[in-house]
């Protein structure tokens, strides 16, 4: 089974580190580079950003 749009999963190409950036942004139409830089600019403020990248890294599955 393929994965879709509306599925959220850690896709193999268009990677940097774990692909969650890329998961996001094939979610919800966006292209990887903007939400890296929404991730690197939310790392400014004060918040559990770092621990939820690392939870999808390792809670998405990879897409096919």
């Amino acid at each position: 089974m393929s994965a879709t749009a509306t599925t959220l999963s850690r896709p193999r190409h268009n990677r940097l580190i774990a692909g969650v950036c890329a998961g996001i942004a094939e979610r919800f139409g966006l292209t990887p580079w903007t939400v890296r830089v929404l991730f690197l600019l939310s790392c400014l403020l004060p918040g559990p950003q770092f621990l939820v990248y690392l939870a999808l890294w390792l809670l998405l599955p990879q897409s096919a």
